[in-house]
């Protein structure tokens, strides 16, 4: 057996230790020998967000330091929704709806954890196998029984939830219960002693290990992690259109990129320690790099390389960097249009037909019509004082028209007026 390494000291160092329930001696404890432990994604919709990367880094290292993660994808409790951190009930999703979210979430955790058949590669487990087929009766009489009402009234989850004026319904209460059942049902059969969580998961998983105590007279414990927050509290991975999604159908690789690439100077020591594999050496000395010169926001940089690389593996990251290359003047051709009409999704457009492409569009034509160039004798100018560019090569020819050879994707040309003025010519 590989040495154990210990992982509560490696994470308090990162930060990403909120709450233990046995502060003192949980790091003797596991290092003691390797433990199970897991964490719970549900499958509300079909792609994580960069909420659960905080879950997914964790369960990442305690694997590096010898100990066997278990991912648990909530196909049942996803039926429910967790009341946990919510101002109101979730729409409850169907069967077959849940069933793609489990088989989405579960490719993007695999991006994440080494699975196999060795003595610490991870499960990867849906809560849907144990649960579908228990009775109302039964789950009553089995473990219902175990459950006081009075302490799951005094967990914070449903108090804050009991005080507003739409209350909490039986089956969000019900929760609670499904979530310890689960660390029971994997402590029996997957000897598992340890669940982990964000620190809005403190009352679920500390009634699991009530309930294990209640049931199985064994001593679990638990950990939870600070939310994903900004400097200002907010928290992070919220954009204009809405959640940082994992999944590049969503969100593509050079949009996740330049999200990270935009974060404050103040953000940057705390993401390269909460979400990169970097050691401490690695992460001081660029922490140096970027205080004797943050215009160069190699701090910024290193974030979402590492991060990028780590959600969309390094034909992503490779995505993401001809991207970033290309709006800063890179010459464009042999691309795809969703990653161009990614890249320039805030530029302005004009709509061609096949055939004025055939015909040949005339460059001022589609300067004028995209909004770009008042007039046509604005893009003469541009021209003659060599600022008009197609896809980022520059043109001196004042009788351009653009041909099916200037496409630099399926339908798209992309025309640049000065240093920054983008157009996109789209093909109908």
């Amino acid at each position: 057996m590989a040495e154990l390494k210990d992982v509560v000291a490696e994470l308090r160092w990162r930060g990403q230790v909120f709450q233990t329930t046995d502060d003192e001696h949980i790091g003797a404890w596991l290092l003691e020998k390797p433990r199970t432990v897991y964490a719970g994604f549900d499958p509300t919709a079909d792609s994580l967000h960069v909420g659960h990367l905080m879950a997914l880094m964790i369960l990442r290292r305690f694997q590096k330091a010898g100990h066997k993660p278990i991912a648990l994808v909530g196909g049942a409790t996803g039926m429910i929704g967790d009341p946990s951190g919510k101002s109101e009930e979730r729409k409850q999703l169907g069967e077959e709806v849940l069933r793609h979210n489990v088989e989405c979430l579960q490719k993007q955790i695999s991006k994440f954890l080494r699975f196999g058949d060795g003595p610490n590669d991870a499960l990867l487990l849906n809560n849907y196998d144990w649960m579908h087929a228990q009775t109302f009766l039964g789950f009553l009489r089995d473990i219902g029984k175990y459950f006081p009402v009075n302490v799951m009234l005094s967990k914070d989850s449903v108090k804050s939830r009991l005080e507003r004026e739409n209350g909490l319904s039986y089956t969000e209460f019900s929760y609670m219960l499904l979530q310890a059942y689960d660390f029971v049902y994997q402590y029996r059969n997957y000897g598992c002693e340890m669940q982990v969580g964000g620190s809005d998961q403190w009352g679920n998983i500390t009634a699991g290990i009530d309930l294990a105590r209640r049931m199985e007279s064994v001593q679990l414990y638990g950990m939870t992690a600070p939310l994903l927050t900004k400097s200002d509290g907010k928290k992070m991975g919220k954009t204009e259109s809405g959640a940082l999604w994992l999944d590049a159908e969503r969100v593509s690789p050079y949009q996740f990129y330049q999200y990270w690439m935009n974060v404050e100077d103040t953000e940057v020591e705390k993401l390269l320690k909460l979400m990169t594999d970097l050691t401490q050496d690695e992460i001081a000395s660029i922490l140096v790099e970027q205080e004797n010169a943050p215009e160069t926001r190699v701090g910024q940089r290193r974030v979402a390389e590492e991060i990028t690389r780590l959600v969309h593996g390094e034909a992503g990251l490779a995505s993401a960097r001809k991207a970033t290359e290309i709006f800063f003047g890179a010459e464009i051709h042999d691309l795809d249009d969703s990653l161009l009409q990614s890249i320039f999704a805030d530029v302005p457009s004009a709509s061609f037909t096949q055939a004025e492409l055939e015909a040949g569009i005339p460059l001022g034509d589609a300067l004028v019509r995209s909004g770009v160039a008042g007039t046509k004798s604005d893009v003469r100018r541009a021209i003659q004082q060599g600022g008009m560019y197609v896809n980022n090569q520059r043109t001196n020819d004042v009788n351009l028209k653009l041909t099916a050879a200037h496409l630099a994707g399926e339908s798209t040309i992309v025309l640049r007026m000065g240093k920054k003025k983008y157009a996109l010519v789209r093909i109908q």
